[in-house]
This record gives C-alpha cells, structure tokens and sequence, in this order.
C-alpha cells in the first residue's frame, strides 16, 4: 500500500523550474532513496513532501489524502518527519531541549519518545545537558534524526544524513536508519552516497535536472553499468 505518492509534481523558484513532472511513490516499510547530482531536485522534493514549498503542478498524497496546501506542522501531526539538510541544529538549546522541538505538537509526558531516540544514540544521552552548537558532526546528525523521530513520524524524511562524516560514522548512520525502519517507519531517503543508499534501499529513483530518469529496485540499479559509472565511482569496462 503506498503511504506517499507525487504524481506529476512541478516546482520553481521564480522562472527556475526545480521539478519537473516529478512521479515517485514510497510503500508502507519500505526504505527507497532518491540520489542524482547537486541541483537535481532531491531537497526540493524533500521540501514540498513536508510542506515547505507548494508545487505549481501536480499532486502529493500522503496516507490516502492529498496534502497540497495543507501547513507544515500540520504534516507533522499527520505524521511526516523530516530531518533536513545541514541537521538545523538550534546550536544554543541543549540536546534534550532540541529533540523536545521535534514534539511540540506532543500534549502528554515524552517519555516513551526520548527512551527510542537514547536507545538509537546512546551517545545523546550522555550529552543530554550539552549545548548542541558544540557537538561533533555526527552526534548532530544523530540528534537531527533523533529530533525528526520525536514525533513518531508514519514517514521519515532524510536529507544527506551521511553529509560531512568520517567513514566510520557513515556506516553507524546507516545502521542506525536501517534499524529505524526495521522498528515501522517507512523512510524516503536522499543521499549522495549512493552506494550506501541502494544498499540499504528496496527501491531507488534518480533524479537529474528535476525530473525522474530512472527507477527501479535498489540492487537493480546498483548493478547497472551506467549508474555504477556515473553515481558509483565505478568504470566498467567497454
């Protein structure tokens, strides 16, 4: 059953046309990835699932409904999370501080919610009283996730969660979204590491120029020689 679908999503910003004619759909548990270059579309697809920006065209459905038009933190309530790009850390606020902005639609006690996010990052947890501004790159990506998850989100959105991490944390990272599926949440993740996403990934779409030019199952796609050559670092021979 699919929990989010785009059919036919345009999006400019003045006279740039940012996406267009944009159709992916994402299943109920499923992990699928959007990957292509810088200025593809993926943060702008990212953005109009959430709200941020209103497509010119087109239609996004989330649970059965159409949301075009409906405000941001209302999509939160409905359950769309999403941890953005460059992790919108608020760097004065503590850890704990940060993730309760994750909940501010929450009306009871966030015990449930802060006892997921510290088993997934124990390592929050230890610098729960901490300013976030003096974090280390990848505890802030943790509480970016963490924070997104806060909400207990039917769909997570993931923007670059790899962005600037040593190899060593790119590999937790991935773990950790992997086991954060594995619990229910469905997740449409844009990465630019793509070996990693389609592994981790059951489908893939990718993007260029603000369009869809190819899709498919994730280990499909890793396979192919063009994607291999042109997202993968890897030649293949002629």
């Amino acid at each position: 059953m699919a929990l989010l679908e785009l059919h036919d999503v345009a999006v400019g910003y003045g006279p740039i046309r940012a996406l267009k004619g944009v159709s992916i759909s994402v299943s109920v548990g499923e992990i699928v990835t959007l990957i292509g270059a810088n200025g593809a579309g993926k943060t702008t697809t990212l953005k109009t699932i959430s709200g941020l920006l209103n497509p010119t065209a087109g239609d996004v459905r989330f649970d059965g409904e159409s949301i075009l038009g409906v405000p941001a933190h209302q999509l939160v309530k409905r359950g769309i999370g999403h941890a953005p790009e460059g992790r919108g850390m608020f760097p004065g606020m503590t850890v704990t501080e940060n993730l309760e902005m994750g909940a501010y639609l929450h009306k009871g006690k966030l015990t449930d919610e802060f006892e997921r996010v510290f088993t997934l990052f124990p390592r929050l947890k230890e610098r729960a009283k901490q300013a976030a501004g003096t974090l280390s790159g990848g505890e802030q990506q943790m509480v970016a996730i963490g924070r997104a998850l806060m909400s207990a989100p039917k769909l997570l959105l993931l923007d670059e969660p790899s962005m600037g991490l040593a190899p060593r944390l790119v590999a937790q990272i991935f773990s950790i979204i992997t086991e954060i599926n594995e619990q229910g949440t469905t997740i449409l993740l844009v990465e630019q590491n793509a070996a990693q996403a389609l592994r981790r990934a059951s489908r893939a779409y990718i993007l260029a120029t603000g369009e869809v030019v190819r899709e498919g199952d994730a280990s499909d796609l890793a396979e192919d020689p063009a994607v291999r050559a042109a997202y993968l670092g890897i030649e293949t021979e002629t």
